[in-house]
């Protein structure tokens, strides 16, 4: 039987939190939104389940939102009106070294003074200076990371506030591999490895060019914002956004996998989802969908310039991941108790150790010593399992290469257990409940995780600002007419902050204001200078 086709404003595809995100600004417009999202309920990558035993709750993939906590996009929406409460751990962050000393964040920053001077007194004062130095461009450098690219006005307020020979310091920062710039800044290894750690959230060495920033970034805001979660697990942070988008009159509808993005005069008209039923879009289609599905699977290859394909070809996914979560029967017992204070964990790799990692990933070989992330979940948020219980997860990266089974993962898990058990004795007696998800697994969770990776695309600087997801305008704006990419293969990237959902949401409402026929005009001439 022939469904009747649906008319709205905009059609979202996808429901994780960019489409979420991205929804909830244009209904804010007026606009009349529809979410068509491939899984059961609305999240994405943000969502908790009870993966591991009853009343463990499971972040199955994203957990700590340091950028989520400072992101000018989700203050914007005032979530806290809709549920959403951030809970942070007695710590957010602890660096631990094959020999179990630590190097802590805490958001008292004397505290984090004396934690790095512990490995070289001069780091206290070095430590201040570099929060100091956040401290007097974090607005200006949040609005700039947030908005499109180039984010012209943003970047004037930043360079009239850094002043010219700051603005060329910092310029060499964000170019830099973040083992120069800690070796740079710092004299221990303490401080030098919270640099070298946070850069790990990415899929870059330290080495590699380009990693500075990302863990320079991510160590100030521990210091600042610290590394919260969402009170009662990531999916509340979904629920939020899925209930304001549905108080503002927008909808979500679930299991209903868009297969098909059709086109009419060059411009994006419609959707079609499995069952082959069909919304027409009056004004605008936002796909949250990695760049190459977008391009190869839900579009005609016809309506797209030969040269955007041709550059596909180049895209570089990040490195997959495998992740265990636990149900232990009580906290973990580290051999120092510092890091039991510690939400996040980086676990246990000096900058030789993390080197010797990414050169086994960079030659698809199965690292010897994985580095691990790990989380302490009810340290963070005590309603995350039962009382004198911990939920925890850890997760590494693995070669692309890699083909994994059910046996040969369980022997990895095992490999993950005995890098913990190495500092906290006794740990892997507490397991009461485990829980593995190889590459595949990921991938079956939400379909946006190709092969494993989380972040939809290499954080390399060959695939950032305006080369991500491909050499062109870093904006959300597509070849394709009415079409914007919404998703974290489109600049600022992965993450859950909101930036990519947001910057197409304000593309959208640009081409369809009054002065849109002049903008369409100046970005189909852009793209066509880009692609001939």
């Amino acid at each position: 039987m022939e469904h009747a086709a649906e008319t709205v404003d905009a059609v979202v595809v996808g429901a994780g939190h960019n489409g979420l995100v991205a929804a909830n600004i244009l209904a804010d417009a007026g606009w009349d939104v529809l979410v068509l999202e491939a899984a059961e309920t609305p999240g994405g990558a943000v969502r908790t389940a009870e993966l591991t035993a009853p009343g463990f709750r499971n972040d199955v993939c994203s957990a700590f939102y340091p950028l989520g906590a400072a992101s000018p996009v989700l203050s914007a929406l005032g979530l806290h009106e809709y549920g959403l409460r951030w809970r942070h751990a007695p710590a957010p962050l602890a660096h631990v070294l094959p020999d179990d000393r630590a190097a802590v964040i805490s958001r008292d920053l004397d505290r984090t003074m004396a934690s790095v001077a512990r490995f070289s007194p001069a780091d206290a004062d070095a430590w201040r200076a570099e929060f100091e130095a956040w401290t007097q461009m974090r607005e200006q450098l949040l609005d700039a990371l947030f908005q499109p690219f180039p984010p012209v006005r943003a970047a004037a307020r930043l360079g009239r506030r850094l002043g010219v020979a700051d603005s060329l310091r910092f310029a060499r920062l964000v170019t830099m591999p973040v083992r120069a710039l800690a070796e740079e800044r710092f004299s221990g290894e303490g401080a030098q490895l919270l640099l070298a750690g946070n850069a790990q959230h990415t899929d870059l060495g330290p080495g590699d060019a380009g990693s500075a920033i990302f863990g320079w970034l991510l160590a100030m805001l521990a210091q600042d914002v610290g590394y919260p979660v969402p009170e009662g697990g990531a999916g509340r942070l979904a629920i939020a956004l899925a209930n304001r988008l549905t108080a503002a009159g927008g909808r979500v509808a679930c299991q209903r996998p868009v297969t098909r993005i059709h086109t009419a005069g060059g411009e994006a008209v419609a959707v079609s989802d499995a069952s082959g039923r069909l919304v027409r879009a009056r004004r605008a289609v936002l796909a949250t969908v990695p760049a190459p599905t977008l391009y190869r699977e839900l579009l005609d290859p016809d309506v797209l310039p030969p040269r955007l394909l041709a550059d596909l070809r180049g895209f570089h996914w990040d490195d997959p991941t495998v992740k265990v979560d636990w149900a232990l029967s009580r906290p973990i017992p580290w051999r120092n108790p510092e890091v039991g204070q510690a939400g996040t964990v980086h676990l246990d790799a000096d900058m030789t150790g993390l080197a010797d990692y990414h050169h086994a990933l960079s030659v698809g070989r199965l690292p010897e010593k994985p580095f691990l992330l790990l989380g302490q979940m009810t340290t963070a948020d005590e309603t995350r399992s039962p009382a004198g219980t911990e939920s925890a997860w850890a997760y590494t990266h693995v070669p692309r290469e890699h083909k994994w089974d059910r046996d040969s993962l369980r022997q990895f898990a095992d490999r993950l257990e005995a890098v913990v058990e190495r500092h906290a004795p006794g740990f892997t007696g507490h397991i009461e409940a485990r829980a593995i998800h190889g590459p595949d697994d990921l991938f079956h969770v939400d379909g946006n995780l190709v092969g494993g990776a989380i972040n939809a695309g290499t954080a390399a600087i060959h695939q950032q600002l305006f080369f991500r997801p491909v050499p062109g305008l870093a904006r959300a704006d597509t070849p394709v007419d009415r079409l914007f990419l919404a998703g974290a293969s489109a600049h600022p990237g992965g993450a859950v902050h909101g930036g990519p959902g947001a910057n197409a949401a304000r593309a959208a409402l640009r081409r369809a204001s009054r002065g849109g026929t002049t903008y369409r005009r100046v970005i189909q001439r852009l793209n066509a200078a880009v692609y001939r």
